[in-house]
């Protein structure tokens, strides 16, 4: 499992590649990103610490020859170097509105699903192994509604893929094509809800070792005597129970739910409103989870799964689940970004500068993200994979109440719980492990420590000596 770099690289290893324009623009990119990091649920002002910093900050944002694209794809190279070190990834993408409406002096910005709300949509690539580490991003697209386009909703049937915002699901497959063609040896699998549910998407050409796992929203017609996809797949026997996470919704809380699967090869046709373009029929699998006894009040759990990566075998189809449960993923990285990472607070007055910052707090987000997983997936490792050597031992005294620090770090499940502590982590028996709020919460607190552990750390005795001299 690729280990994250120590925070002194960190910055360098996602951002070095950046082509802005001048090598004086990445090097500021990398510092920003550093010293944002540090603290990323603060304002740029407390952020920063100092009026040139945040005056270069500014400056940064506005700089109308940094192209923001330019920015995320170094960190995308940085990415596909962690996604060769793996046999599977899953290619989550998803969407998400970032709403400035309490900032209306910002201009830019486009109405969101609520027409008196404005902002940006986000549709991001996540890439996560099947154990459920993020290893970075993989694409973003990034957009403004025209207000024009409000209503067009009833037209959309006679609108081509290129001219609806579905075409963001096309253009997440080309970039993980992209990300094959640098790890060849990987299986990438392209994860989508509901709203992927589009046929364009599975007549798009993709190579052998890109595959598609999308949660159906329509009742297709299936070339089978069924007729339709429910009924054909509903015919089918129950292969195998499994016990899937379901996180909080509104006022339902997380709950583990028993879900029934079942699985079939199917033919799906295209849709009706299409006839005129004679498009094929697809030949793809799918696999329903059903929870057949939900509790009381709750809404139960129904997944019908549409994929072209082949399913033989009850735990084939079990396996398909899973990697659908992983798309939570997602949506932790959207809280990271908007509650962890505050982007939704930051004013820098136009759409375009928002779009320069948005790729920096990004990369941050799925770096806190990261740092909380990693410890579950490498709990043994040594804590200096994910924290450099003043970090560790100002957290290891701080905890322990202590001037001197061991001389082997701890493992990194340890620091992790350290870091939880700081940011409000109890550790009580069935607590489980700390979660992102508490982590960032701690990592903020850990920067304080690091700072005066610096100041007040006592010099070796070498450099003592010379000072006497």
């Amino acid at each position: 499992m690729p280990a994250i770099p120590d925070d002194e690289s960190w910055a360098v290893a996602e951002f070095t590649d950046a082509e802005l324009g001048d090598a004086r623009r990445t090097q500021r990119l990398i510092e920003l990103t550093t010293v944002f990091a540090h603290r990323p649920g603060a304002s740029l002002p407390e952020a920063c610490g100092d009026r040139a910093r945040l005056k270069a900050a500014y400056r940064f944002f506005d700089n109308e020859a940094i192209d923001p694209q330019a920015i995320l794809e170094s960190h995308v190279r940085a990415t596909s170097d962690r996604l060769a070190q793996v046999p599977r990834v899953l290619a989550v993408q998803d969407t998400t509105e970032l709403d400035w409406t309490a900032h209306p002096a910002t201009t830019g910005l486009g109405p969101l699903a609520h027409p008196a709300h404005q902002g940006l949509l986000v549709h991001t690539t996540l890439a996560l192994t099947p154990e459920r580490l993020p290893l970075g991003l993989l694409a973003q697209q990034v957009w403004a509604r025209d207000p024009a386009t409000i209503g067009q909703r009833t037209t959309r049937k006679q609108r081509p893929i290129a001219a609806k915002e579905s075409q963001k699901w096309l253009t997440s497959v080309a970039a993980v094509r992209e990300a094959h063609t640098r790890c060849p040896q990987t299986h990438f699998v392209c994860i989508g809800d509901r709203e992927a549910d589009v046929y364009d998407l599975f007549l798009q050409e993709r190579p052998s070792g890109v595959d598609l796992l999308v949660r159906a929203a329509w009742n297709r017609r299936v070339d089978h005597p069924e007729r339709y996809l429910w009924t054909k797949v509903a015919a089918q026997p129950v292969v195998a129970t499994l016990t899937v996470w379901v996180p909080r919704r509104g006022l339902q809380p997380a709950r583990q739910a028993t879900v029934a699967v079942r699985w079939c090869l199917v033919l799906l046709g295209p849709p009706t409103h299409r006839t005129a373009e004679k498009l094929p029929s697809m030949a793809v699998w799918a696999v329903q989870a059903v929870e057949e006894q939900p509790p009381a009040g709750g809404d139960p759990i129904e997944w019908m799964l549409l994929t072209t990566c082949a399913v033989h075998t009850p735990a084939a189809a079990v396996e398909r689940v899973d990697w659908y449960a992983c798309r939570w993923g997602i949506e932790v990285w959207h809280k990271v970004l908007k509650s962890g990472c505050r982007i939704e607070t930051r004013q820098l007055e136009t759409a375009a500068r928002l779009r320069r910052c948005l790729p920096l707090y990004s990369v941050i987000a799925w770096r806190l993200l990261y740092a909380t997983l990693l410890s579950r997936a490498m709990p043994d490792a040594p804590c200096t994979a994910l924290l450099e050597l003043e970090e560790w031992q100002a957290l290891y005294c701080a905890i322990h109440v202590t001037a001197t620090p061991p001389a082997t770090p701890p493992s990194l499940r340890q620091a992790v719980h350290w870091i939880g502590r700081l940011g409000g982590f109890l550790a009580r028996r069935g607590d489980g492990e700390p979660g992102v709020t508490v982590l960032w919460k701690g990592l903020q607190h850990l920067t304080d420590l690091t700072f005066m552990y610096h100041i007040m750390r006592p010099l070796p005795a070498i450099q003592q000596h010379v000072g006497k001299d």
